[in-house]
């Protein structure tokens, strides 16, 4: 039996093989990413920029392996030249490539996928996006360390461990494809960062955010442009609000009263700000009052928003997955320059969407939503076949014995519902060392 008459008996089920995830990335999206960028390869190398392209997606799916081995088992070099790639020439492939034309390739097929899942998984007619911030940490070079910076934990221990990079991201909640990403150096805040993204939101949509967004420059801003686009968030304890008339039970059209500061910072905002407040409390929790731009009470009831605020959480989810299971909880990405940190990033952004496409394909044929397939199996299966494919044909005679392995266990990829009833406050689990923190060393980037 060869590879692909094998992969053909669980193909409808199970995410796909190289091809198939080649077949998701148009061609055309790469030229163009690298036309745009001025990367395009004139002379053809040993490692031409579309391959490197490949290669930096290879990079974010199969952490495990040596960036080199990463090249040798997608079968990425030209064919008809015997020898290895030296490690010199990966470095200086991505070195050429940059970081530009994965941003391009990133927005590119973000905007194709995410788009068209959120599309297919509205409520009352809007597509639910959630925003929110993380950190990654990067290799400790100097270069690192002077583009990115850390936390200062203060005079006695200092700067943190590793450099952090500031990332904002953009998520279709139902099915966890990312839509948009903005990363800057860790002194960013997620606010700064959240400026620019609002504009790619797209018309009759909804996004949920937590309260660290309640900003009234933006939030009005967000509403404000495009058509039918609407907001969702938690108040703050200090958040001022004027009733001005009852909507229903714990339920009220408000007025936001705006700080001296915001109204000297932004005069061009309304002198009235309003929103819509409704109250809640789930047991064993004290009162929250959410914020929303949705001003309908019949066409959007409140016992719905309620529950539908808490798929927020969906982001948090998003990022264990990659963080947690894609980047295997090492303590740092691999590129020890700044350049190759941005672009590595926008290779695991690529690299996540892409998984997350297959599982939605999986979903589909299993008939549940996204979030009820596995991520951890689903990832581990598709690390398998993007090695064997390019497998030597003496593994063959394996492929039998395993597709029936995993026939068995293809129900491990469907997830039980989610239980509502579950609560899980935040809580340190790792306490912080007492030992001193090392200092970083003293030496440049290597590559």
């Amino acid at each position: 039996m060869g590879l692909d008459e094998a992969f053909e008996c669980i193909a409808d089920v199970i995410p796909g093989d190289l091809k198939r995830f080649q077949r998701h990335i148009d061609p055309v999206w790469i030229d163009e990413a690298l036309e745009a960028t001025g990367t395009a390869t004139v002379r053809r190398r040993r490692l031409p920029a579309d391959q490197v392209v490949w290669m930096v997606l290879g990079m974010a799916l199969l952490r495990d392996e040596a960036i080199e081995r990463v090249v040798d088992s997608l079968d990425l070099a030209l064919p008809g030249r015997e020898g290895l790639v030296a490690k010199s020439a990966i470095a200086q492939a991505r070195q050429r490539l940059g970081d530009e034309p994965m941003a391009y390739l990133f927005a590119a097929t973000a905007a194709a996928w995410a788009g068209k899942s959120a599309d297919r998984h509205r409520w009352r007619g809007l597509a639910l996006y959630g925003a929110d911030g993380t950190t990654l940490r990067v290799a400790d070079t100097t270069e690192n360390r002077a583009a990115f910076g850390g936390q200062n934990a203060g005079s006695e221990k200092g700067e943190s461990g590793y450099p952090l990079v500031r990332i904002l991201g953009v998520m279709a909640l139902r099915s966890h494809l990312l839509s948009a990403v903005r990363f800057a150096d860790y002194r960013t805040g997620e606010v700064t960062l959240a400026e620019e993204i609002w504009r790619e939101l797209p018309d009759d949509s909804l996004t949920i955010v937590d309260r660290n967004f309640l900003v009234a420059d933006h939030l009005t801003s967000l509403a404000g442009s495009g058509s039918n686009r609407h907001w969702l968030t938690r108040a703050k304890s200090t958040t001022r609000l004027k009733t001005v008339r009852r909507l229903g039970n714990r339920d009220e059209l408000v007025e936001i009263e705006l700080s001296d500061q915001t109204r000297r910072a932004h005069p061009e905002l309304p002198p009235v700000w309003q929103a819509r407040a409704i109250t809640y409390q789930r047991k064993g929790f004290t009162p929250s009052v959410l914020l929303t731009s949705l001003l309908d009470a019949e066409q959007y009831p409140a016992t719905e928003l309620v529950g539908l605020y808490h798929e927020r959480w969906e982001i948090e989810l998003g990022y264990d997955e990659i963080k947690t299971h894609m980047l295997a909880r090492q303590e740092t990405i691999r590129s020890k320059t700044a350049q190759g940190v941005r672009q590595e990033i926008w290779g695991i952004a690529i690299a996540y969407n892409l998984i997350r496409l297959e599982m939605e394909r999986a979903a589909d044929e299993a008939k549940v939503e996204p979030t009820r397939i596995s991520f951890v199996y689903a990832l581990s299966l598709v690390c398998r076949e993007w090695q064997r494919a390019n497998a030597p044909r003496a593994a063959y005679g394996n492929i039998p014995r395993d597709l029936a392995t995993l026939r068995l266990n293809l129900k491990r990829l469907i997830l039980p519902p989610r239980r509502s009833s579950r609560s899980f406050p935040r809580a340190v689990k790792l306490k912080m060392s007492n030992y001193a923190r090392k200092r970083p060393a003293s030496s440049g980037a290597v590559k």
